[in-house]
């Protein structure tokens, strides 16, 4: 199969203008939000929607936020190279909207704050919001750079679209829509990408299937190269991929994106009432679902086409995260525009997430940043919102260049979110599970876990894993038509001299990050805040977990009242105006709405 293409292909006009349409469509939506109902009158219009969002919208847009370009393009070749073990990931995912919706999302949205990091002035003190608000600055703009870069490089070198071309006309598209129509242009651009994203990712498993001859040769010739790899129980947190670091690591890294990652929080905080924002949470798992089957599916289809004639081996392409394109013009090339599906897709993914992360940037600079300090009005900070939303689009255009000298697109991205992530997932934790835990504490913990997590990530760098702990699998070359090919092995560096910690801790699973952070954040902030006095805290009952936070403690509840004969209401659905800013003074109503006479 692989001896179709003697050369890259590039794009046919039809391709162009099936990309070209999306880009034009995305942009459309933010104009379209930009002047209706008014336009966007307040920053609360603009950063949160005017908390007027229903459940479907924002479940489509919370999967579409962190769906990148490296699923699309990234997942299907970690499946090619180490197997379909993913797959396990969908575990996690469960995981971790039981823990969000239970634990971190009643806090939130009880407190009606347009910044997670509100939470961590009120719980402990303004340093550690501002010290928060900087490392979620720093892990946004790095991811999206990479975000940016990693697809137009891939699709550059395979389809021949311009780097520079692809990765500045997505920033601007992106800066536009979110400039203009704020936090409802992006949710609605990511319902319109979400749904490219699987049109693309389906015409892939599509041709991929009637080419191999059903979906039982794709299965099999998976299973003879060792790609159904489910299920290895295997305890070592050295190993790459097991069932443990996927969905226990899995899990965490997950919560730190779903849970207090304020691209996401934003999104519930958007929706008209608490009911609908765990809906959200629940309709999203069914939307990620099925991008993860998909993506992993696609990587058996790649396998399985390329299974006697690996185009890297055989210098096809250059790089592992061209394979997707590569494929999509090897079997999709006969179909005007079918190709140009595709990297709308790997597209539609890139422009969600820049959308989601612009969109929260702002919002933070604006919470956490600006309003604390300076008196403006609301029409004031709806245009300092635009032009945050401008001057962010601007910095992760430029960011792009620094995510070129980062490894395979998925790893380099669950890094990035598991480095910073993990520590401020622990940060969170400790304030809302534990009344003891005070400034001190978080502050000591924070910088603990940090320090741990950046470690371990830079050493990885440094000294990447042997291949025992990452074990890839064969790739295979003697179909090609090419001379003196052989079996893939992995690059490793030769006469290097490795330390001691380099195999046994620097290989620690790139998965365990996130958890190593969290673990080490909530440990050290125990032991510092009970030496510090912490036992004798007295913390607002708003900002803790409560039992009547807990959906399942509603239910027991009302079925116990119902024993008795006294049944109340089961009301999970508050609206906002019941509870937006009451629990602190500092972010009442009057500060987080502007109300317009009906």
């Amino acid at each position: 199969m692989c001896t179709r293409m003697s050369s890259a292909a590039s794009f046919s006009v039809w391709d162009y203008v099936v990309f070209t349409l999306m880009l034009l469509i995305s942009a459309g939506i933010g104009v379209y939000y930009a002047f209706a109902g008014g336009g966007q009158s307040s920053s609360a219009d603009f950063l949160v929607g005017g908390r007027s969002m229903t459940a479907v919208p924002v479940a489509l847009s919370l999967t579409a936020s962190f769906m990148s370009a490296i699923t699309v393009l990234g997942t299907p070749v970690e499946v090619y190279q180490y197997g379909a073990i993913f797959i396990l990931i969908c575990f996690s995912y469960v995981l971790m909207v039981a823990v969000s919706s239970e634990i971190f999302l009643p806090i939130f949205y009880r407190l009606g704050i347009t910044s997670t990091y509100e939470y961590l002035e009120m719980r402990y003190n303004k340093v550690i919001r501002l010290f928060g608000t900087v490392l979620f600055i720093i892990q946004t703009v790095l991811y999206t750079g990479l975000v940016i870069y990693a697809p137009a490089l891939a699709l550059n070198q395979v389809t021949g679209v311009d780097l520079w071309g692809a990765v500045i006309s997505t920033g601007v598209v992106c800066t536009l829509y979110c400039t203009l129509g704020g936090l409802k242009a992006v949710v609605w651009t990511d319902v319109f990408q979400v749904g490219i994203m699987l049109a693309g990712l389906l015409a892939v498993i599509i041709q991929s299937v009637l080419l191999q001859g059903g979906f039982n040769t794709i299965i099999s010739d998976s299973a003879q190269g060792g790609r159904l790899n489910l299920w290895d129980f295997d305890p070592n947190p050295l190993r790459r991929h097991t069932f443990w670091s996927i969905t226990v690591g899995g899990t965490f890294l997950w919560t730190s994106v779903y849970g207090i990652n304020q691209a996401q929080v934003q999104r519930y905080i958007s929706c008209k009432s608490l009911f609908h924002a765990k809906m959200a949470l629940y309709i999203n798992l069914v939307s990620l679902w099925a991008v993860a089957i998909c993506s992993v599916f696609s990587g058996l289809c790649l396998y399985s086409v390329y299974k006697s004639c690996d185009p890297w081996t055989a210098r096809k392409v250059s790089a592992l995260d061209q394979l997707m394109p590569y494929l999509v013009l090897d079997i999709l090339r006969e179909y005007p525009g079918v190709p140009g599906l595709f990297v709308a897709a790997a597209y539609s993914g890139t422009l969600s997430t820049v959308s989601s992360s612009v969109n929260a940037l702002a919002a933070v600079t604006i919470a956490d940043v600006i309003r604390p300090y300076l008196n403006l009005s609301e029409k004031q900070l709806s245009w300092a919102s635009k032009g945050l939303s401008l001057f962010y689009g601007a910095v992760c255009i430029g960011m792009a260049g620094v995510a070129s000298l980062m490894g395979g697109m998925l790893q380099a991205a669950i890094s990035i979110v598991g480095v910073v992530g993990g520590p401020l997932l622990g940060l969170f934790s400790l304030g809302i599970l534990f009344p003891c835990a005070n400034a001190k504490g978080g502050l000591a913990g924070l910088l603990s876990g940090l320090a741990l997590s950046l470690w371990v990530c830079i050493g990885a760098q440094i000294y990447p894993p042997q291949p025992e702990n990452s074990r890839p699998l064969p790739l295979e070359t003697h179909g090609c038509n090419i001379s003196g090919s052989s079996n893939w092995t992995a690059n490793t560096e030769e006469n290097l001299e490795r330390p001691f910690l380099a195999d046994n801790w620097y290989s620690l699973s790139y998965l365990y990050f996130g958890p190593l952070g969290t673990v080490t954040v909530i440990t050290v902030g125990l032991i510092v805040s009970i030496l510090s006095g912490g036992r004798q805290m007295k913390v607002q009952s708003g900002l803790m977990l409560s039992k009547d936070d807990l959906t399942f403690y509603k239910v027991y509840s009302v079925l116990k009242e119902k024993v008795s004969g006294s049944a109340g209401k089961f009301d999970l659905v508050q609206e906002p105006e019941k509870s937006f800013g009451k629990t602190n003074f500092a972010f009442c109503d009057v500060e987080l709405f502007t109300q317009t006479p009906a």
